[in-house]
């Protein structure tokens, strides 16, 4: 019993060793080898961390975001389905590639019948028993043409696309973060900026009025001053909401409430990010998770072709057990009662109305599929990160360009004040740089949150948002099992 189905196995693992996966070969990447240049773009900088490798800890230097971001890994619902989608696939693998041996079975059984003596062959009436014990194997496919370890591969694959699913998951979810984040307190300074405003709208028409009742300023002039003060009034509900909003968000993001020892927000226009070099376009495909998974499930789809050409030729399955039969339970391990059963099945498919040749056709084609959008991804990923590049220098200056337009109209607002409180200009003046000052300071809030927003993308595009420490990237890499 033993040495059959020890001769079973081995022949099981020397015919298994052909594959008909075709050979791999990574699609060449449809974009340039360098970054865009022009006006736009800074020029190349210096070789240093790369974002991929540089923790989110060192990245954003906001002590309160650092919170929230920490307590979002833990309890964000997206993250965790994420990871449980691991679990899931890492299952199905085990079990496709459990078909790869075969499945060893004991049974054990026992009988009693009574046979009617119309029945009988003795004209007596009689009760039989039969008892049994078999190690056995059943219906064990023979992997003569690689079709199950085809699908076993496949398996692994979307297997290994998963995990790079997760971590394109905390990827964006530490930029959606951020930016929820940067957008919340962005929408806090507007509102504070709305009330500054609002009070001094109110007090300019309280003189505006004063001086309509002594006949200095018409009625016209009070008119144009209530103007500003109603709306005023409207952008205070608006921030007013969207503060609101934007908490609601937040938490939704973080997946609780917000910590009770929330640290300190820095402000705006503090050193909120670090500066992080853009590497090369080929970096993205070793460095992005999407990437990844693409290229892992382009592999599944592969070994998918690989499977179905198999499915052309035989597949052999055996059934065989050994054990012990006898009609007294007494007698079942006694000698003489051994007993054993070899049976082979052979299946060659001869017509199937073009199924088969139908089937490998789908898997070609899903492999041309998972090509295309290998490509795809590659091709989104280097046009996000050459609009984070292009914007990197356009918002500093802009930024710049911003507030010294919020200066020129503080200058243009004191001294429209001034000339209309003497009297030297209407008031049509002094409203419209009040006007102009709120609607610059508005600006700058909005274009700062705009550079914020770019450059935490600009991370995520470049695979940042991984790792907690910088250190952490090197550790991991040494840790890998070599060979």
């Amino acid at each position: 019993m033993s040495k059959s189905l020890l001769s079973l196995a081995v022949a099981a693992f020397i015919l298994g060793g052909c594959s008909l996966i075709p050979d791999y070969q990574r699609p060449e990447a449809p974009v340039a080898t360098q970054w865009p240049v022009g006006p736009a773009y800074e020029p190349s900088q210096a070789a240093g961390v790369a974002a991929a490798e540089q923790g989110w800890r060192q990245f954003f230097h906001d002590p309160a975001l650092q919170k929230l971001i920490e307590t979002s890994l833990v309890n964000n619902r997206d993250l965790r389905v994420s990871a449980l989608n691991i679990d899931a696939y890492r299952a199905q693998y085990r079990i496709q590639r459990a078909d790869l041996f075969p499945a060893v079975s004991a049974d054990g059984s026992g009988s009693r019948q009574r046979v009617p003596a119309d029945m009988s062959q003795t004209g007596q009436s009689a009760i039989t028993s039969q008892y049994s014990a078999t190690l056995g194997v059943s219906a064990y496919e023979l992997d003569l043409f690689g079709r199950i370890r085809s699908l076993s591969e496949q398996a692994l694959e979307v297997y290994l696309s998963s995990e790079e699913a997760r971590r394109s998951t905390q990827i964006s979810l530490v930029a959606s973060v951020a930016n929820a984040y940067f957008t919340w307190q962005a929408d806090q300074a507007q509102y504070k900026l709305a009330q500054e405003t609002l009070k001094t709208f109110e007090e300019s028409y309280k003189l505006t009025a004063r001086s309509s009742e002594v006949g200095v300023a018409s009625a016209l002039d009070l008119s144009q001053s209530r103007t500003s003060v109603e709306n005023a009034k409207a952008q205070l509900a608006k921030y007013k909401r969207l503060v609101a909003q934007d908490l609601n968000f937040l938490v939704l993001l973080v997946g609780t409430g917000l910590p009770d020892n929330l640290p300190a927000s820095q402000p705006l226009d503090a050193d909120l990010l670090s500066d992080i070099p853009a590497g090369l376009p080929s970096d993205l495909l070793q460095r992005r998770p999407d990437i990844l998974e693409a290229e892992h499930l382009l592999k599944a789809q592969n070994a998918n072709i690989g499977a179905a050409r198999a499915a052309f030729f035989p597949s052999i399955s055996l059934t065989a057990n050994a054990g012990t039969l006898s009609s007294d339970l007494d007698g079942l391990f006694k000698g003489g009662s051994g007993t054993w059963l070899f049976q082979p099945q052979i299946s060659l498919p001869i017509f199937n109305a073009g199924a088969l040749k139908a089937s490998l056709d789908y898997s070609k084609i899903q492999k041309d599929i998972n090509i295309a959008k290998y490509e795809k991804a590659i091709q989104t990923a280097f046009q996000e990160v050459s609009d984070g590049l292009a914007a990197r220098l356009t918002f500093n200056d802009q930024l710049q360009a911003q507030r010294d337009l919020v200066s020129a109209n503080q200058d243009y607002y004191r001294l429209a004040e001034r000339r209309y409180r003497i009297g030297v200009d209407s008031n049509l003046t002094f409203l419209d740089a009040q006007r102009q000052l709120f609607s610059s300071q508005q600006t700058l809030i909005t274009d700062r949150l705009s550079q914020l927003v770019s450059e935490v993308n600009l991370y995520k595009a470049l695979g940042g948002g991984w790792y907690e420490q910088t250190g952490q990237a090197k550790q991991a890499t040494a840790e890998q099992p070599k060979g």
